[in-house]
């Protein structure tokens, strides 16, 4: 049963309705390690699928285009107000609409283009929007990359260095989309004031971690910084900037009118409840839940002979290479799927196969954790994972999915799912 729920729906687009309540099933019988996935509660659901959908707001509060912003000039305050006090930020826009969008805003609030621009190579786990060559951000700007050592599965930060002074880009991106380990971000900023380049912390993976207090802050440090608002930080599907009221004038410009019209209410409503949730003391406890969770799945896969990029994870995401077990990631995720595990096939650093078909699987511990699941439970996982994999690698790994999705769904039984709950 869908909670809030959605007799309406039922009533008026059976279909619509039918295709809702399987995806909730489904997601209540998979143990579910897609990194940049969560569950919200129900509390952000009712808020997302308010009145407030029905509401045009184009510009910003007290200066709007549009008449009617008495209600929805507090909400987007109070929402700018609790990020600003949760993440200790002098400002912040809520208004973009996802991650890609906020860091495009990044790019035309400092940069023109042709400028050069300094991020994570992607292949070694940083962002399509950090200047890769098939994004609007490595077509338009002159991208240079930097990337982890081999030996180690890390940001070089020698070779960041060396790269910035030679390069004088004018941004500089730290963080990404599979980075397993602490981004050290006094580091990079001390980099970027001897380059002469803004620095901008993209924490999409981990802003809940950093809420929670699991993982050191960029503020203070960065100039800017972009975050997706769900993730870790169990939100609705949008996403922040903040910055120093140095650059608070810039970026609301580039947000509006620069790249978007009308900012989605519902979902400015959805994002300062969980930002109040992300205050709660019980928030910083689910935070370090997370942690100790990757860290110790991360242990028990390494038990069972996986090699982890960088040896093994401080934050919520893990990244596997596959070599040494004869699978490629594709094969391998596809499996886990029909197995009831669901994560995501992923190119580690320096892979020798092609991104549509690579080497590697990334998995993240915060949904599961959402769902009540705790440390004694990783060894139960990595031991499904590995019973699949094997059977991959064997070809014969149907008789083996089919039995494994059975007993995950017999364990999660247990566990409630925010959101829907099997008719009882």
């Amino acid at each position: 049963m869908h909670e809030p729920r959605v007799p309406h729906l039922r009533g008026g687009d059976p279909d619509i309705a039918r295709l809702v309540e399987d995806e909730a099933r489904r997601q209540f019988e998979k143990v579910r390690l897609i990194a940049s996935e969560n569950y919200v509660s129900p509390a952000v659901l009712e808020a997302t699928g308010s009145v407030l959908t029905n509401k045009y707001s184009e510009g910003y509060a007290g200066r709007r285009y549009y008449e009617g912003q008495q209600n929805v000039d507090p909400l987007e305050e109070l929402a700018i107000d609790r990020a600003k006090t949760l993440f200790g930020v002098e400002h912040a826009n809520v208004q973009p609409y996802s991650g890609s969008p906020a860091n495009l805003a990044v790019y035309m609030a400092f940069l023109r283009p042709g400028d050069t621009v300094m991020g994570l190579s992607l292949p070694m786990g940083g962002h399509l929007t950090h200047g890769w060559s098939v994004s609007a951000t490595g077509a338009w700007f002159r991208p240079v990359r930097y990337e982890v050592r081999a030996d180690t599965g890390r940001v070089d930060m020698d070779q960041v260095r060396d790269l910035a002074l030679k390069e004088r880009p004018k941004l500089i991106w730290c963080g990404g989309t599979a980075v397993p380990r602490t981004i050290d971000f006094p580091a990079f900023a001390e980099i970027a004031r001897e380059a002469g380049a803004v620095l901008a912390a993209d924490v999409a993976h981990i802003a809940g971690l950093i809420a929670g207090g699991a993982h050191p802050s960029p503020a203070g440090h960065a100039d800017v910084i972009t975050t997706t608002t769900h993730k870790t930080l169990r939100g609705p599907r949008g996403a922040m900037i903040m910055s120093t009221a140095e650059h608070a004038k810039a970026i609301d410009k580039a947000v509006f009118p620069g790249l978007q019209g009308g900012p989605h209410n519902h979902t400015t409503a959805a994002i300062a409840v969980a930002l109040r949730e992300a205050a709660q003391p019980d928030f910083g406890a689910y935070a370090r839940r997370i942690v100790a969770n990757a860290k110790a799945l991360a242990a028990a896969l390494v038990e069972r002979g996986y090699d982890l990029v960088s040896g093994g994870t401080d934050n919520h995401l893990i990244l596997i290479d596959l070599t040494n077990k004869g699978v490629a990631g594709k094969p391998a995720a596809k499996a886990l799927d029909r197995a009831g595990i669901e994560l995501n096939h992923n190119a580690v650093p320096f892979d020798p196969r092609k991104p549509f078909d690579p080497s590697g699987l990334r998995l993240g511990t915060a949904a599961i954790t959402t769902r009540g699941l705790t440390e004694e439970r990783m060894p139960q996982i990595a031991a499904w994972l590995d019973e699949v994999v094997q059977a991959v690698a064997k070809g014969d790994e149907d008789a083996v999915a089919e039995r494994v999705a059975a007993e995950i769904r017999e364990l999660l039984a247990g566990y409630p799912m925010p959101g829907w709950a099997p008719a009882g």
